[in-house]
């Protein structure tokens, strides 16, 4: 399989989610976003509305949020807030965090009933939902999945990058076997080159998290790939 430079930049959603990121390096990270093009330009809520502003313009790149992050213990109520809030200062896709604690206890209803409360809020706009698999076991992980399906969200998410681990190719490979083609695979939480993404592409992820500065090396590696099996020019 052959893809381009652009091909990988609209398969990546870059960002800058740390508590300590700054007005200047929301700044650089615009100019970053523009210069490489990618899907995604994801920042915590409190930017979103400035991010809108420097960002206006570009319509191909959409801007993205953490809803309950990072943890997804708030109360539903909260994460709609949330949700309404990040919309209206121009987010046109939400990540939220699933409640594991929620899940860890068995009420799946719960847990069902909050995506389906924030895919109700997002409309036709895409709601990706965060496992955050490190703290799951494999049968954790199919139980997420299945709340994520019934919830109607458009993406299962593996991880905020808060946790030791996340977009592992098992992890990506299991997610793939229980949710087929009824939802998209976004792996988040240790995308860092090239080869990496290419082969959790070949197990199944087709939107990949990715920390700012290791979205800049990849775009870079683009000009020089590794042996992956697929070329990019």
């Amino acid at each position: 399989m052959e893809f381009n430079r652009h091909d990988i930049a609209r398969m990546i959603d870059s960002s800058i989610v740390r508590p300590e990121v700054d007005r200047a390096e929301l700044e650089r990270f615009a100019q970053s976003v523009k210069e490489y093009r990618y899907i995604g330009a994801h920042v915590l809520p409190y930017f979103v509305a400035e991010l809108n502003e420097l960002l206006s313009g570009d319509e191909d790149i959409l801007i993205g949020t953490g809803i309950g992050f990072p943890f997804g213990n708030n109360r539903t109520e909260v994460k709609t807030l949330e949700a309404r809030r990040a919309l209206a200062d121009g987010a046109r896709e939400l990540d939220m965090v699933i409640n594991v604690s929620a899940l860890l206890s068995r009420r799946l209803g719960y847990v069902t009933d909050e995506i389906k409360a924030l895919k109700d809020i997002a409309g036709d706009r895409v709601l990706k939902v965060i496992l955050e698999v490190h703290w799951l076991s494999d049968d954790d992980i199919k139980r997420g999945c299945q709340c994520v399906i019934q919830g109607g969200a458009d993406f299962v998410k593996t991880a905020t990058g808060h946790t030791p681990t996340g977009a592992t190719p098992e992890n990506i490979a299991l997610l793939k076997s229980i949710v087929g083609d009824e939802v998209k695979i976004k792996a988040s939480g240790g995308v860092r080159s090239l080869a990496g993404l290419l082969e959790l592409y070949k197990l199944g992820a087709r939107r990949f998290g990715v920390g700012a500065a290791s979205a800049v090396s990849i775009m870079q590696e683009c000009d020089a790939p590794p042996e992956t099996g697929m070329e990019v020019r």
